[in-house]
């Protein structure tokens, strides 16, 4: 099967196209840079376009299913409804979109809010869908490694209200089941971890994977601006601090019935983030 993936060079694109190739479709990722175009595995087929640029929607020709992921950006969902309209042009008999987990309760969230005009449009797109809406990552932590490490700080300031996180490898499960067969039509999957996770237990999760002391470094999100400011571009740091603070007051959970349903799609128990932890501490030590 030609599956088209967009967003494949990034955290969970990445992880669905390994799996695709490891099953033996025929993958095609688009993205901006040829530079990471000409960085893909060996057997995929880079496709160097731009869902801002409607000249460029050539690239979904032929293909018989999307995954569908935007980055977060001002113009998210202007891309996001290109692909749309760009798989659906081009004959695309299934779509896969990632939104957000609760997109729906969190609108005034950019990065939220703007993903539920995409998934309407899938919806409404005649062509099979699936909608997967996953939990914080656990692999963003990799980008947390140097606080780990170096100073024993968990920054992420997640708060005790708790999230269902989840492991991009089962993202990925999920969504190439959903691409390369027809069971998965018109579903909706909330994708979560197992257990409810907060800051201090994440950071206790790090201490005892690590062998060392791991401090939560709190909720204070002044102090979360101020560190991250010379990073992240004024829109990204307005949304996610909004984000957090969302995560502080109500949270992110899943129900059991989530747990169950995922537990089923994949065939095995979610991953759980101790588990992870381990696993991510042993590759950083060796």
């Amino acid at each position: 099967m030609k599956i088209l993936v967009v967003g494949g060079t990034g955290t969970v694109g990445s992880e669905v196209v390994r799996q695709l190739k490891n099953r033996g479709e025929q993958v095609f990722v688009l993205t901006r840079s040829p530079e990471h175009a000409s960085k893909l595995p060996q057997g995929v087929t880079g496709i160097v376009g731009d869902l801002l640029d409607p000249t460029k929607l050539g690239a979904f020709a032929g293909m018989e299913a999307v995954f569908l992921l935007n980055p977060v950006s001002t113009t998210e969902s202007f891309e996001g409804l290109l692909g749309v309209n760009g798989a659906r042009d081009a004959g695309a008999k299934r779509i896969v979109y990632l939104s957000v987990h609760h997109a729906d309760r969190a609108p005034h969230l950019p990065h939220f809010g703007g993903k539920l005009g995409i998934e309407a449009a899938v919806m409404q797109s005649g062509m099979e869908y699936t909608i997967v809406r996953p939990n914080n990552f656990y692999q963003n932590d990799i980008w947390f490694k140097e606080a780990l490490l170096n100073y024993g700080v968990y920054p992420q300031p997640i708060g005790s209200a708790g999230l269902s996180r989840v492991d991009v490898r089962d993202i990925g499960e999920v969504a190439v089941a959903a691409l390369t067969t027809n069971a998965h039509d018109k579903k909706v999957y909330n994708l979560v971890g197992p257990e409810v996770v907060t800051g201090e237990s994440t950071a206790a999760d790090w201490s005892r994977a690590l062998g060392k002391p791991i401090k939560y470094a709190g909720d204070d999100l002044e102090a979360w601006e101020a560190q991250n400011r010379a990073y992240l571009p004024a829109s990204m740091l307005y949304d996610f601090k909004h984000m957090y603070a969302f995560f502080q007051k109500d949270g992110l959970k899943a129900t059991p019935a989530d747990v169950t349903q995922l537990t089923s799609v994949l065939g095995h128990a979610p991953r759980s983030f101790a588990a992870y932890a381990k696993e991510m501490a042993a590759a950083w030590k060796s």
